[in-house]
């Protein structure tokens, strides 16, 4: 008997189920309520507070926000973004992450209907938008998500499967003396740790790398612990598209970065210089020192990556093989 039938008898999911407009509903609110969490934990957690408590304040005026201008969404909408009282200007980035939340909840939903898989679809999103807002705001990646989330992800691993490579090749080297049903969740889990193995040290050889070749820290511990929570989520295939597409899209990102400034400093000291050759010169020289100091917020790559994964990395995979096969 082929293990992929094995898992799924085992971890049934119902990939025909239709969306129900109540329970969408729900699970979007429900989303809009964690992304207003999710703020909290954006704020506090690079600033080493607590989450729980005190209640949310106001930054400028300190003074305490009610309960009826904490109301995901519509609150900052009615207050056009500022406080009540002094009318500080509230970052639309909290409208933003609830937003975001609550439509990535929805989308795990039509995704993978109502199974254990939505719910664990949407926790890991909800740790992957946390960790990439308080990276793109602060350049930190807070320990109280990427280990929360490491845990969780090799948890639901034996309750969702981790379809991967060991699912696929360890059956014919290992004759594991379980049941079939505890086989399955047994290899899912090895999946799960292998794919958490792979993220984690891949980053930290890339990072040991950059360190011996430019004399300064690429990545940070952070990135480590993030890939390896992505890792134990996704299994090692998708970790792998996870880094590969990250890699790409920084890249991108850095190039364009350096393109750009190196424009913008042209004409600036084009205005300066006769010589536009001279000027092209001076503003190369410029952006490189610019984008050498610059501090990639990688993590807001690999967790993007990562949510793309989640959805399309399987199917990207499956389109690829056909080269291949």
């Amino acid at each position: 008997m082929r293990l992929g039938g094995i898992l799924n008898r085992t971890f049934r999911r119902n990939d025909q189920n239709s969306v129900d407009p109540l329970f969408a509903s729900t699970i979007f609110f429900s989303g809009l309520a964690f992304g207003s969490f999710l703020n909290v934990c954006i704020y506090r957690l690079p600033l080493g507070l607590s989450v729980v408590t005190p209640r949310s304040a106001c930054p400028g005026c300190k003074r305490l926000i009610a309960f009826y201008d904490n109301v995901p969404v519509l609150s900052w909408l009615l207050l056009r973004g500022r406080c009540r009282h002094c009318k500080t200007s509230i970052s639309p980035r909290y409208l933003f992450v609830e937003l975001l939340t609550g439509a990535l909840f929805l989308g795990c939903y039509e995704y993978a209907g109502l199974t254990l898989a939505t719910l664990k679809y949407c926790v890991f999103g909800f740790f992957l938008l946390g960790l990439i807002f308080t990276d793109a705001e602060t350049k930190l990646l807070p320990d109280k998500l990427t280990l929360p989330g490491l845990a969780l992800g090799v948890l639901f691993s034996l309750l969702v499967p981790v379809h991967d490579l060991a699912s696929q090749f360890l059956p014919g080297m290992l004759n594991l003396p379980f049941s079939a049903d505890l086989s399955a969740r047994m290899l899912s889990l090895l999946d799960s740790l292998l794919g958490a193995a792979l993220g984690a040290s891949f980053i930290y050889g890339a990072g040991a790398v950059y360190l011996r070749w430019r004399g300064a820290e690429g990545m940070g511990f952070g990135d480590v612990k993030l890939m390896a929570m992505v890792g134990a989520f996704l299994g090692i295939k998708l970790t792998i598209f996870t880094i590969f597409t990250a890699s790409l899209a920084g890249s991108l990102f850095g190039l364009t970065t350096v393109l750009v400034v190196w424009i913008k400093r042209t004409h600036r000291f084009a205005r300066r210089l006769a010589n536009l050759q001279a000027a092209r010169r001076r503003g190369w020289q410029s952006a490189q020192m610019v984008y050498r100091h610059y501090q990639m917020p990688f993590g807001v790559f690999l967790g993007s990556m990562a949510l793309l994964a989640l959805f399309v990395g399987n199917q990207f995979l499956r389109w690829y093989g056909r080269f291949w096969w």
